[in-house]
Formats: structure tokens, C-alpha cells, sequence
């Protein structure tokens, strides 16, 4: 949207864009949220290295946001990873808007993974996210070996220094998780030796779970111990992204009595931790 028509019509397209969106749910995420601060434009033919910032009039945005999240009665949650301009982070906690965690990044200068529990409390935690990999896809590496054989990496150096960064990543959740408490008996403590099976997809999500994050998103391909991504960013026609289904219909898996049992954990989690508050 360019910003100067933007505001000589009075903001319309993007209050049109609100209300068709909230009219239909409780809670809207906000993809790339940062591009009502600033975007990068290119002009059309050049590459992105012609480039530049275009300002947004992030006040007026944020106020309409605001306004039409109390009208609809719709949360709202904002995409803010990557690289986030220092100034949007406090403009967005002041408007009310929920700022996304996922666990996989959350990690400390020393490579371990923060604990949920340091999390800011207007959020909302997810091991991972669409554009990623499913925990058993991860975990086994299935990612990388997928994107070896459609031409992602076709370097083998590279490749190999992702399988050996992904080792030491499981083996620091594997520790954090351990630490916390959470890790179910039975579950080894070498990421080596560790498969990713119900009983540590379990612990991983009870885990994030008993953090301060007010919401909560956990994605039911873990549920069911998928292991293809729904999407791969970057590709198009080497992977048939968003025509994945689900290996179940919701009847089937509210019908398994360990997805129920798991969701009866995962409420208790919640509600131990929203009493620490």
C-alpha cells in the first residue's frame, strides 16, 4: 500500500482490511507486522540492492489497529521476527500488540534456548511456525535432506555445517528442556541417540506451555508426528507448498485418547503458570 494514498483516503483500504479479517475470528496474526513502520520497495525491474526504506505513519496504523481489535473484540499478534527496528518494539507493546516468540529462536549469546518463563507475557510461544519444519521434520533433519534433493543447498559445505549447527541446537534443547523439568522419563539425554517420538514432542510443548506467554499456539501436525512441512519459503514449484493435508480429520484426532490426554496436560500447564503471575 503506498502510504501518501493511504492517507488521502482516510485510511479506508486499510480499516476495510481489519474488518473482513476480524468479523471472522478471535485473534489475527499480522504477517511482517514491522511494514507498518517501513518497507523496503524496489523499483519495478531493479533488484533489491536498488532498494530503500519507505516510512509508514505507524501512529495513525497502530491507532486503527487498536481501535478495530476493541471493536471486534479481536487479539492481535505481531510477526515481528527477523530484523526488528528498535523503535517498533515499544510502539507495538504500547498499542497492545502481541509479540510472536518462537522457541526455536529464542535462544541466549551462549547458544542456549531461553526459558519460556522469561518470555514477555504480551505474546504469544510456539515451538515453530508454517515456514518451518515440523518437530519431527527437525529434529531428524528431514528439512535439510529435502532441501538437498530439491536444490536449496547445493553446496556441501554449507550443508554440512547446518547438519552439525542442528546437532548442537537439539543437544541445547535437550538440555534446557532436561533442566526445566520437563523432559519425560524414558527420554535419553543425548540428542544423538534422542528420536523425536510422542513422549519428547510432549515435553517439548509441555515445556513452552508453562511459560508467561499469555497465548499459546501449538500446530497439530505435532499432534499427529507429521513429518513434511506444510511450506518451504523460497520455492514454488519444487515443493507443492500449502497443499499438504493434515494425516487426520479433527474427528479422528480428538477421537485418539493421547491427543486428549495431552490436551488435558496442556490446560493444567497453562493454568499452574498463570497462577505464578
Amino acid at each position: 500500500m503506498n502510504p501518501h494514498v493511504l492517507r488521502e483516503r482516510g485510511y479506508q483500504p486499510f480499516i476495510d482490511l481489519l474488518r473482513a479479517n476480524m468479523s471472522h475470528c478471535g485473534a489475527l496474526r499480522i504477517d511482517h507486522i514491522l511494514g507498518l513502520l517501513r518497507l523496503w520497495w524496489i523499483p519495478k525491474g531493479e533488484s533489491a540492492s536498488e532498494g530503500a526504506y519507505l516510512s509508514y505513519p505507524v501512529d495513525d496504523l497502530l491507532g486503527i489497529l487498536a481501535l478495530e481489535s476493541h471493536r471486534h473484540q479481536c487479539s492481535v499478534i505481531g510477526e515481528d521476527l527477523g530484523t526488528v527496528p528498535e523503535e517498533i518494539v515499544q510502539l507495538l507493546l504500547d498499542s497492545g500488540v502481541h509479540s510472536y516468540k518462537v522457541f526455536f529462536f529464542e535462544t541466549a549469546k551462549d547458544g542456549g534456548y531461553i526459558s519460556p518463563e522469561h518470555y514477555t507475557g504480551q505474546s504469544l510461544s510456539t515451538l515453530c511456525t508454517h515456514d518451518m519444519p515440523t518437530l519431527r521434520g527437525f529434529w531428524h533433519c528431514d528439512d535439510l535432506r529435502l532441501g538437498q534433493e530439491i536444490g536449496i543447498y547445493p553446496d556441501e559445505d554449507q550443508l554440512q555445517m547446518l547438519f552439525d549447527e542442528r546437532a548442537k541446537n537439539k543437544q541445547r534443547m535437550l538440555d534446557s528442556i532436561a533442566w526445566h523439568g520437563h523432559l519425560p522419563e524414558g527420554v535419553g539425554r543425548d540428542a544423538m541417540f534422542v528420536p523425536m517420538d510422542r513422549y519428547l514432542a510432549e515435553g517439548m510443548q509441555l515445556h513452552l506451555a508453562s511459560g508467561s506467554s499469555a497465548l499459546l499456539g501449538l500446530q497439530l501436525e505435532d499432534w499427529l508426528e507429521m513429518d513434511k512441512p506444510v511450506n518451504i519459503p523460497g520455492t514454488v514449484e519444487e515443493y507443492p507448498n500449502w497443499r499438504r493435508k493434515l494425516s487426520a480429520t479433527l474427528e479422528e484426532m480428538f477421537a485418539r485418547e493421547e491427543i486428549n490426554s495431552l490436551c488435558q496436560r496442556l490446560t493444567e500447564t497453562r493454568a499452574r503458570a498463570s497462577n505464578k503471575e
